[in-house]
């Protein structure tokens, strides 16, 4: 087997575990494969470049840190508007997720926000806010806090090389 292909499954594994939490976490991630920096960092590039990393981001474990009232927020906004708004959503800093999707049958909402805060009271002065500072205050909208948490994870496609496992991916 090619050490060099070996090296690429093993980081494609340990890459959907996440980036570890440290100062220089491809200096890290070498030292698991075999490896140095700055070929981790370069297979990294090329992966992204070749679209089969997309995007590389961190996610925050919100109960973790305190907030405790998460609500989304839907609203029934005319189609041509969506963009718009949802831009105009996005930029005011005050919600984390903002995004479209269809309307379905008994469901006319179109237009989703998520709005994390401590405390519920908090989350709806944000809403509140959030409607006046993009004049939504003409469209029919709802809130949904959430009840339960549920693990929040990435997609699993590699699985660890094992000596003498010739399959690798899915």
């Amino acid at each position: 087997m090619n050490p060099q292909h070996s090296i690429e499954q093993q980081l494609k594994f340990l890459l959907q575990q996440g980036l570890p939490i440290h100062s220089r976490p491809y200096e890290q991630l070498a030292r698991q494969v075999g490896s140095d920096e700055a070929t981790v960092y370069q297979l990294i590039q090329r992966w992204q470049q070749e679209g089969l990393i997309r995007r590389m981001g961190a996610i925050a474990d919100h109960h973790k840190l305190g907030y405790q009232a998460n609500a989304m927020v839907v609203f029934d906004v005319p189609g041509h508007l969506v963009d718009e708004l949802g831009q105009r959503i996005a930029a005011t800093g005050q919600v984390n997720l903002c995004y479209r999707r269809p309307r379905r049958p008994q469901w006319p909402y179109n237009l989703f926000c998520m709005i994390h805060g401590r405390e519920r009271d908090q989350v709806l002065q944000a809403i509140n806010d959030l409607r006046n500072d993009c004049e939504l205050h003409a469209f029919s909208y709802d809130v949904l806090f959430s009840r339960r948490q549920f693990k929040q994870c990435g997609g699993s496609y590699f699985r660890p090389v094992r000596s003498g496992d010739n399959h690798y991916g899915h």
